[in-house]
């Protein structure tokens, strides 16, 4: 199981997030109230998946020998608090000699992304106060 810190002081907004190797800051943009020192918890939460898109193609990609020579992802995050729903747009672009067959195995990998799987899956938060 992963383990993420998360700890707010006096600076506003601005978040240390550890895990047991790397930090990181998030804040707020300055015009919600924060310093903009850091990507903005939403920004995470899109991040994750570009990020883990990416990685699985490359993977992919290198077991079967292809030549996938750069992948770009950008996620959107379209939030409607009047409906309770949010929207992700992820458009994928790949680079490389690959043929229309390689394009759309590439396509269903990038669905199978373990973000992906969290992302497409109900998911369950217990919160506990200490």
């Amino acid at each position: 199981m992963d383990k993420i810190t998360a700890h707010i002081g006096a600076e506003l907004y601005k978040t240390e997030i550890n895990s047991a190797t790397h930090t990181m800051i998030s804040d707020e943009p300055e015009s919600a109230g924060g310093m903009d020192l850091g990507f903005a918890p939403n920004e995470l939460l899109a991040s994750s998946l570009a990020a883990c898109t990416c990685i699985t193609l490359r993977m992919y990609a290198n077991r079967k020998g292809w030549n996938l020579t750069d992948v770009k992802v950008e996620v959107t995050l379209d939030n409607d608090p009047r409906e309770n729903k949010t929207k992700i747009i992820r458009d994928i672009q790949l680079f490389g000699d690959l043929d229309n067959d390689q394009i759309a195995r590439l396509l269903n990998i990038a669905n199978k992304c373990p973000i992906h799987k969290i992302l497409s899956n109900p998911i369950e938060i217990s919160t506990i106060l200490k």
